[in-house]
């Protein structure tokens, strides 16, 4: 136990040698990410009929800007759908970088090797829920290969909704790097905000989404 007296809490977590820092304050959770010290997420409020399936640890993770880097979402946003299937296809032997979330996947992936059960019927359960789809999802299975990491389940769901799927698997949890996935998510599973780092092209794109989201209802009501 610790009590760090309201001081920001990102310069004790290799002290304390943390994986995975939860938390609803935004700024904690946006420094840990800064650091890339460890995975971090901002906490929405749980369902409150949130009940599990079963006995089983089941994880539920985004693909881009959570597990792998945010660089192929940056590609979408700017350039569009058909640039970044064209351009995922043709580099799909070429390993996605590590996003802040990558190195907890693989410490995951190794516990359940490590229990004493086949990988099949592991107490721990691990998701990938992304809104790739084909051809674009070649490129996360090989790189998954290369991990040496094995995903019990991977959705690769196009523009079907997330939140239905992560119902049905039962996640515990579901870390995703955009509001319009967990806002619908939050309603049936606990889920969590993964943030861009301030050094992310994508950092003011979501800091600018925010202020108008402050700003509409606003301009709304004086009209």
């Amino acid at each position: 136990m610790a009590f760090s007296g309201g001081e920001p809490l990102s310069p004790y977590i290799d002290a304390f040698d943390i994986d995975l820092f939860l938390s609803k304050d935004a700024k904690d959770v946006q420094s840990v990410i800064d650091s890339k010290s460890c995975a971090a997420a901002y906490i929405y409020s749980p369902p409150t009929e949130f009940k599990p399936l079963d006995n089983r640890v089941k994880i539920a993770f985004d693909a881009d800007a959570v597990l792998f880097s945010d660089e192929s979402e940056h590609r979408y946003k700017t350039e569009g759908i058909e640039a970044f299937h064209k351009y995922e296809q043709e580099h799909e032997n070429e390993e996605l970088g590590e996003g802040p979330f990558a190195k907890l996947l693989i410490k995951l992936s190794k516990i359940q090797e490590e229990l004493p059960t086949t990988i099949e019927l592991s107490p721990l359960r691990l998701a990938i829920v992304t809104a790739r789809n084909a051809p674009s999802h070649m490129r996360v299975i090989k790189t998954l290969r290369k991990w040496r990491v094995y995903v019990d389940e991977a959705y690769f769901l196009g523009g079907i909704s997330k939140d239905k799927v992560l119902k049905a698997f039962g996640a515990h949890i579901f870390f995703d790097d955009q509001d319009v996935h967990l806002k619908d998510s939050s309603k049936f599973v606990p889920s969590g905000k993964v943030p861009y780092a301030f050094d992310s092209p994508l950092y003011k794109a979501d800091l600018s989404n925010i202020k108008l989201e402050l700003i509409s209802p606003i301009e709304t009501e004086i009209k």
